[in-house]
């Protein structure tokens, strides 16, 4: 299984970024996924996820909320999130991956968020 991100770039403050994560394999809709980020001389860390579940449910760290929205669509196996209102403290790499840290997947390449004026 791969894990593909993409929809990254340059944004100035206050601008919005989509990005994009395609899982091949086809066990897609059974996972609950999250979005991770990584900014230079930190840890990963977990930044938003959604469950398996109907309901999709979603939670957040405390800095993304009300500004980043994260989404799947199981048809396309693709996971998204929706980022905006940015600031320069988003800048980070991105990556998805599932949730349960014991079942996760090789890590893709991520994608480069930059947040400056």
């Amino acid at each position: 299984v791969q894990l593909v991100e993409s929809g990254g770039g340059l944004v100035q403050p206050g601008g919005s970024l989509r990005l994009s994560c395609a899982v091949s394999g086809n066990l897609f809709s059974l996972y609950a996924m999250g979005w991770y980020r990584q900014a230079p001389g930190k840890q990963r860390e977990l930044v938003a996820s959604i469950t398996a579940t109907r309901d999709s449910a979603t939670t957040y760290i405390d800095s993304v909320k009300g500004r980043f929205t994260i989404s799947r669509d199981n048809a396309r196996k693709t996971l998204y999130l929706q980022m905006t209102s940015l600031k320069p403290e988003d800048t980070a790499v991105y990556y998805c991956n599932r949730l349960d840290i014991r079942l996760q997947l090789s890590w893709g390449q991520g994608t480069q968020v930059t947040v400056c004026s």
